[in-house]
């Protein structure tokens, strides 16, 4: 691996730049999607459902949320964005002419996803924070969380990018991917009452369940197998997304 953690800095900072000239409108429509899913469901529907889960609703949808915020923070930078810088503007074409290889680019674009996810994520739990819904101190491990869930639809979206010829594509992506895993990964109701077992273990293999279920707990303050489980899944799945994803940069930028 050609990788140089001062030139995946570059990439970084680059992007950072970029985002300080833009933060107000990049943050603004990420940021407020789930804060109005909160006020509309937690709060409106919230009103009709007295318990959910053991908790109020809008209880049980806030670490969800968190989640959610994470999950779009990352996906946002490394769809349509990369995409741009690579296809349109040929920015990594400018960058491969400099002492930069592209595990540099791909490590400066992870971690600025990861940034992306840790900026929208913490945001959100700062709103929820104005509302009463994030428990003192445990609520605070959710800090843990929201890298890890970033660094997954990081990995995810970013594999994604690199295999798709246009940016048409995307729209499959955020409609017949993101949505589905939005609506039915434990975020609005608790999958275990209304599935049945064979279909419980096809939610194990929804990627957003687990970031899901490891913020639930740690709001509540909660420990069991299973997050062991949630955490294993999220560390090897990653893992072998960005493996993936090495090869398929490496063969992209410099084809």
């Amino acid at each position: 691996m050609s990788l140089s953690l001062p030139h995946a800095l570059s990439v970084w900072r680059r992007n950072a730049s970029m985002y300080r000239r833009t933060w107000k409108w990049n943050i603004l429509p990420n940021f407020f999607e789930p804060v109005l899913y909160l006020a509309s469901i937690g709060v409106g529907l919230g009103a009709y459902i007295t318990e959910m889960d053991g908790t109020s609703y809008a209880a049980f949808l806030a670490p969800a949320l968190v989640c959610v915020a994470a999950m779009n923070g990352a996906s946002f930078e490394v769809t349509y964005n990369i995409f741009v810088r690579l296809t349109f503007e040929k920015a990594y074409d400018a960058m491969l002419t400099t002492p930069i290889e592209p595990d540099d680019v791909l490590a400066g674009e992870i971690l600025w996803a990861l940034t992306r996810a840790c900026i929208y994520g913490s945001c959100f739990y700062a709103a929820l924070a104005l509302f009463g819904l994030t428990p003192f101190p445990s609520s605070l491990l959710v800090f843990l969380v929201i890298p890890l869930a970033g660094l997954l639809f990081a990995a995810i979206g970013i594999v994604f990018t690199l295999k798709i010829p246009h940016i048409e594509l995307y729209s499959f992506y955020y409609t017949l991917f993101l949505t589905p895993l939005f609506l039915f990964s434990d975020v609005f109701f608790p999958l275990k009452e209304r599935l049945a077992g064979p279909w419980l273990w096809v939610a194990e293999a929804l990627p957003l369940l687990h970031p899901v279920r490891l913020a639930r707990a740690a709001f509540r303050g909660e420990a069991s197998f299973i997050l062991v489980w949630d955490l294993v899944y999220l560390l090897a799945l990653s893992t072998l997304l960005l493996i993936w994803a090495r090869r398929a940069a490496r063969q992209r930028l410099t084809n």
